[in-house]
């Protein structure tokens, strides 16, 4: 019997070959760009339509684009709601469409048909009295029956305060928007936001690119294109040094915690594959630093997580997320800011660096193997401004990052003397303890704020 060493870690083998495809490229006169990605292995198409839009402030209007896309896909003009979903339904095909897009999966046997309908649906919607009313008290009752759900309540202050209500992603809904909305209001935002000049087609699967471009050539080419030019978005910064702020809610059994700062970095930045494996290292998985210690060491949680954020209008944002029991809050927070300093300050194991690597790139591999994935790649590749070969390179690039890029990078946009470190939860148990909390001998201000993000 051959012996095995399992003190000793295998040697990797060589990084998989991944084949994404090339697109066919095709722009029509009205603005409308198409890609088209073969792939023959299986009898289906997956199309998705995306619109490459600039947000704007929707102010008064909050909470439009959220109305929208709940009326959307209800038929059109000249098929009813019934026959619609009915026809789709037959032919097997899963379809969503909403006000930034379209998604549909089909049998490529039914994909003209199904195209046939997106576009009917898509470009002259069947936006009724009936169904925006019945939709806006959806909205509403939403609205107040998460009027003391922490988790709602954290989702939207971590916007407003990280962006501020001067930017469309620190922009919240309210009853009164809601209520206040008007079909005119809807018709007008569709005809204004829904165009071809800023949408991008994907067409991937069992599919002849010269039959789907004569295909949309007969189904969007009387898509109306319209521009305006967009107002300047707000620049919207990091706080000046780290602060606690606190959300009473007097019901809560548990705190809600993110501890968050804003990152300037796009895909195409070279500090964007280091960021990502330094990410999985600290919050990214389950053996990351920060739940292993929240969560295996401590017991204070179930999860703790980190993620970041690119965006290509404004900038991104770095966020860490929990939840913990009153008790346990003030520690906790200590506890975050330690594995923090900890990514800073010490460079990674080797071995760390290689699981952080072998996990991430195992995720990539499976996501390629999803027709929506290659969809978004494509749609990336374009809106992104990205490398032709960005995607196809992916594996080296993260196989390529060191123990010191993931300490120069975790310094660079893991900003430990600039957090928000956002607390949705019980005041009269954890007020007190939050008033004294210090990391590395300075004391942590506390400031106060309501459950929409205004300062107390």
């Amino acid at each position: 019997m051959t012996h095995i060493d399992r003190s000793i870690q295998p040697t990797p083998g060589a990084a998989p070959i991944i084949n994404l495809g090339i697109p066919v490229t095709h722009t029509f006169p009205n603005g409308l760009t198409l890609l088209i990605v073969e792939n023959h292995k299986l009898p289906q198409v997956g199309i998705r339509l995306s619109l490459d839009e600039c947000p704007e402030l929707e102010k008064e209007k909050k909470g439009i684009s959220d109305l929208i896309s709940l009326m959307a896909g209800n038929g059109s003009t000249s098929i009813s709601k019934d026959d619609f979903n009915e026809e789709i339904d037959y032919l097997a095909a899963t379809l969503s469409i909403a006000s930034n897009g379209v998604y549909a999966q089909v049998l490529s046997k039914y994909f003209p048909r199904v195209l046939a309908l997106i576009a009917d649906a898509a470009l002259h919607p069947n936006f009724t009295g009936e169904d925006m009313e019945k939709e806006k008290a959806r909205i509403i009752q939403s609205i107040r029956a998460n009027e003391s759900n922490a988790e709602v309540i954290m989702k939207r202050v971590q916007q407003t305060l990280r962006y501020s209500t001067a930017h469309p992603y620190g922009e919240y809904i309210t009853e009164a928007h809601i209520a206040a909305l008007t079909l005119d209001d809807v018709t007008n935002y569709y005809r204004k936001r829904f165009v071809p000049n800023n949408a991008y087609l994907v067409v991937t699967g069992d599919v002849n690119p010269e039959e789907v471009i004569t295909l949309l050539n007969e189904h969007f080419a009387n898509w109306q294109p319209f521009s305006e030019e967009a107002p300047a978005l707000y620049i919207p910064e990091n706080v000046s040094e780290t602060q606690i702020n606190f959300i009473d809610l007097p019901s809560a059994v548990q705190s809600e915690i993110r501890v968050t700062n804003l990152i300037d970095l796009k895909m195409s930045h070279p500090d964007y594959f280091p960021l990502l494996v330094a990410n999985s290292i600290l919050g990214g998985d389950f053996g990351s630093y920060i739940n292993m210690n929240l969560r295996e060491e401590h017991g204070y949680t179930y999860g703790a997580f980190s993620t970041f954020k690119t965006d290509k209008w404004t900038k991104g944002n770095f966020s860490i997320k929990t939840k913990v029991g009153n008790a346990v809050t003030a520690p906790a927070i200590r506890e975050i800011l330690k594995e923090v300093k900890r990514i800073q300050t010490s460079v990674v194991s080797e071995e760390k660096l290689a699981q952080a690597k072998a996990q991430y790139l195992g995720q990539f591999v499976l996501a390629t193997e999803r027709p929506q994935t290659i969809a978004n790649y494509a749609i990336n590749i374009k809106v992104r401004n990205l490398p032709e070969d960005f995607y196809k390179n992916y594996i080296a690039n993260i196989n390529a990052v060191t123990k010191e890029d993931v300490q120069r990078v975790a310094n660079s946009y893991f900003l430990l003397e600039n957090f928000r470190i956002i607390i949705v939860g019980k005041g009269s148990e954890i007020a007190k303890e939050l008033e004294n909390i210090s990391f590395d001998g300075k004391k942590i201000s506390v400031k106060y704020f309501d459950k929409y993000g205004e300062a107390i």
